[in-house]
């Protein structure tokens, strides 16, 4: 018979946590031990709707602040946050299987993204223009946009739920977050951060069932108030959100899928290599948008490097994360670990070398390398979301680039030279939003521009380019001389 629930998930509306207005309720389950991890919260589309019109009644009063009072605010909220790192490290084990050290690293950046969305609020500037118009002053100015909707994944719970808030937040916006159904006590403890700083309703976190999601997404898409929408997640569910925001015309950034590639070149470290390598695929249990998915290799030196790689996997195991003595956890469910499978009994049917791993027992799954993949195999194109790389071999440099970019996604990628020239060069022929020459295709800092193309999605989180995402630049001039007109 199943414990009781250690832990509870309310709805987070007009600074107060409260139950479902239906009083619905929905459970999330520890995917090691099955047992109930979180009793949470089920929102309706009425509690939606009551969360998007509390946030545009606070709307006014947040945007109106000044930038050193909001950025004094939120750097409290970054301190409340850090105040509360075992509560994290719990909720991200029990409701999602993460080992303490993907927590930790998940501490670590949210924090630093809060800190940084911080330091914003005073670069939210404007430019002026010289106009053909003698006597008038004409500028571009930047103001929030209004209320924005968040929409983060669990798979990096607290870097994901914080990036969703954090630059909405500095540019003056009031804020719906939508939890994750798989993880909603991490995310309600980040809107419990947030909340304990700002005023009441700037922040309101929303958690739905699992069956409800597309519902309670819709209707606060539709709702009036809401003018951005960031969304995080498949690129499956990313093009629905697409849809409904175009639906009704306003402006969405999408960060979605990968299928990273990582270029092994003939001249490369291959002991770097292989440490990237590795780090890349099965951190977090290969769980991240930027997992090293495909490790393009030219074939002189691929015997070798097959070799250490192989090595390597060989010796990261998984385990319970409770108990601390394994380098990997579990994956998400037991439906995402027999999916995984059946992607490597269908590349090992059609040809490819099991090198190292396998498919594991239950949600515990081997770090697991397949050589000699190909297109035939649906690991070739389909993302893994699992610890799982493949490797292909390419004769050269040319053929490299374009085994990298036959996807259809385009988020992060690498490249491992020793010319760096070259690599620079290969770099900017590589198809994704961000390539790292002699580093981890898993690379993220608050401060930089991330987000990916094709079907990885558009626009960018990080830094001044969030500016630009969560605001509106609006023309403004003054006339300076006596008005001449033709009537």
């Amino acid at each position: 018979m199943n414990k009781p629930p250690g832990m509870r998930a309310e709805l987070h509306i007009g600074g107060r946590s409260t139950a479902a207005i239906d009083g619905r309720t929905f459970v999330r389950r520890n995917p090691v031990t099955g047992e109930v991890a979180t009793l949470a919260a089920a929102a309706g589309i009425a509690d939606a709707e009551a969360a998007a019109d509390t946030a545009a009644a606070a709307f006014p009063g947040w945007s109106s602040l000044g930038p050193g009072v909001r950025r004094e605010r939120m750097n409290l909220a970054a301190d409340a946050f850090r105040a509360r790192s075992a509560e994290f490290i719990a909720a991200m084990r029990e409701e999602t299987g993460a080992t303490e050290g993907w927590a930790q690293f998940n501490l670590r950046l949210a924090e630093g993204m809060m800190r940084e969305a911080a330091s914003l609020t005073t670069h939210i500037g404007g430019e002026l223009f010289d106009s053909d118009k003698p006597g008038c002053l004409a500028m571009g100015v930047r103001k929030p946009a209004g209320v924005v909707l968040g929409i983060a994944p669990w798979n990096a719970p607290l870097i994901l739920g914080v990036r969703a808030i954090a630059t909405p937040l500095a540019c003056g916006n009031t804020v719906i977050f939508k939890a994750s159904e798989i993880c909603p006590r991490t995310h309600v403890l980040i809107g419990e951060a947030f909340a304990s700083a700002l005023p009441a309703g700037v922040l309101n976190v929303i958690n739905n069932a699992p069956e409800d999601a597309a519902h309670i997404v819709g209707a606060l898409i539709d709702h009036p108030a809401v003018r951005r929408i960031n969304f995080t997640g498949s690129t499956r569910v990313g093009r629905e959100v697409a849809r409904r925001a175009a639906d009704n015309l306003k402006p969405v950034l999408l960060e979605l899928g990968g299928k990273a590639p990582l270029l092994v070149l003939e001249d490369a470290d291959l002991d770097e290599a292989v440490k990237a390598a590795a780090f890349g695929a099965f951190m977090n249990q290969g769980q991240i948008c930027m997992s090293t998915e495909r490790i393009v290799v030219i074939e002189s030196v691929a015997d070798e490097f097959m070799k250490k790689l192989a090595f390597k996997a060989m010796h990261l195991i998984s385990g319970d994360p409770r108990e601390g003595a394994a380098p990997l956890g579990a994956v998400i469910d037991a439906s995402s670990a027999d999916r995984i499978r059946r992607l490597i009994d269908d590349a090992v049917a059609k040809g490819a070398v099991l090198a190292a791993g396998g498919t594991g027992v239950g949600v515990f799954m081997p770090a697991t390398v397949l050589d000699r993949v190909t297109r035939k195999m649906r690991l070739y194109h389909e993302e893994s979301f699992g610890p799982v790389v493949t490797v292909l071999r390419a004769r050269d440099a040319d053929e490299a680039v374009g085994l990298a970019n036959d996807t259809e996604y385009g988020l992060s990628a690498s490249i491992f030279t020793a010319n760096i020239a070259r690599g620079i060069v290969l770099a900017n022929q590589i198809q994704s939003g961000i390539c790292h020459i002699n580093g981890p295709t898993v690379h993220d800092e608050a401060h930089m521009p991330f987000g990916g193309m094709k079907a990885s999605g558009y626009g960018r989180f990080g830094g001044k380019a969030g500016i630009a995402e969560f605001t509106d630049l609006r023309w403004l001039t003054i006339e300076t001389q006596i008005g001449r007109y033709p009537l």
